[in-house]
């Protein structure tokens, strides 16, 4: 039977050493039935929550909508966290070009890739922090190039009042059915804009299932380059590539967000917003709602995305595990 919605986080996960469980993560997962409705629900789903960057699509969905020209890869990085791979900064650097900008336009602030090795191969090459490689550079890209189609000011783009901010907020109440109630700061300086996690389900769902216009051409995106959309070494591709047809985004603070291509989704947080515990939870859930099942599904690379192991002496000595909240 489907688990009671509760008020509060509860612990979704157990952090488990050498036979020992040293800490919990608490936290809050929803699951959404075909036909849209709630069909199993843990902690606190219906509470106010920022999304981070699993507003991502979202906010790319809402520049189409605008004008924005972008398809296939360019639109998946419109949507993306990346990993600050070189075929990342030049596909922002493309857009940029194509909006007649070049990089000094972003206001992201300067950073170095967020994955390992692209850091490492980024610094040897004598690359410094810049606003190409921070990770949202391909959403403020894209956020140009729809002030540019527009003739809105660039200078502004990332005020809350400015037309692009309106369009995208007007977007996200509509497509989560919530209301936004609190617009906060991402931290590449974007408005971040609330919204539940049935609501964040809902919207992944609306995007997964859709058969034509802003939302259909941001899920070929997504799916037809995953690795635009997140980086090559990244969980998150993985999964796409495990579950033919669905769309994905992870977000700071242990957001994640996927909908599924026969109607159900699923969104989830942490408390402590721990990175870890995210693909953990998702693997959970996929394989509790028998997703893996599905003769369409990689069941393996699915579970494969939720082993985070727990080094001793640089060997596994342990995991962290889902607890059993379905």
């Amino acid at each position: 039977m489907p688990a009671p919605v509760v008020s509060a986080p509860v612990v979704v996960a157990e952090v488990f050493r050498s036979g020992f469980v040293e800490g919990h993560h608490h936290g809050s997962v929803v699951a959404l039935a075909t036909d849209g409705s709630v069909d199993r629900a843990v902690g606190d789903v219906h509470g106010t929550m920022l999304p981070r960057s699993c507003s991502k699509p979202l906010q790319a969905a809402a520049m189409l909508r605008c004008g924005l020209d972008l398809d296939g890869e360019l639109l998946a990085l419109a949507s993306a966290s990346h990993s600050g791979e070189a075929f990342h900064l030049a596909g922002v650097r493309r857009i940029l070009r194509g909006a007649g900008l070049d990089e000094t336009a972003l206001q992201t602030p300067p950073d170095l890739p967020i994955d390992d090795q692209a850091r490492e191969d980024y610094l040897r090459a004598g690359g410094p922090r810049s606003s190409v490689a921070m990770n949202c550079s391909g959403k403020h890209a894209a956020m140009l190039a729809t002030c540019v189609v527009n003739g809105w000011d660039t200078a502004s783009y990332l005020e809350p009042d400015h037309p692009l901010q309106r369009s995208i907020a007007d977007y996200v109440a509509e497509v989560t059915g919530v209301p936004v109630e609190v617009v906060a700061v991402d931290g590449c300086g974007a408005p971040l804009l609330s919204t539940t996690l049935v609501g964040l389900a809902t919207a992944f769902r609306t995007v997964a299932t859709a058969t034509d216009g802003p939302e259909r051409r941001v899920a070929d995106a997504i799916r037809t380059f995953p690795e635009y959309a997140s980086g090559t070494r990244r969980d998150e591709a993985a999964l796409l590539h495990a579950v033919p047809g669905s769309v994905g985004k992870a977000g700071a603070e242990s957001c994640y967000a996927l909908g599924l291509p026969d109607g159900r989704a699923v969104a989830l947080k942490t408390d402590d917003g721990s990175a870890r515990v995210r693909p953990v939870l998702m693997a959970a859930a996929l394989e509790r709602l028998g997703v893996t099942s599905e003769s369409w599904v990689d069941a393996d690379a699915v579970r494969r995305t939720g082993v985070v192991p727990l080094l001793g002496g640089g060997r596994p000595v342990g995991e962290i595990r889902a607890t059993p909240w379905w």
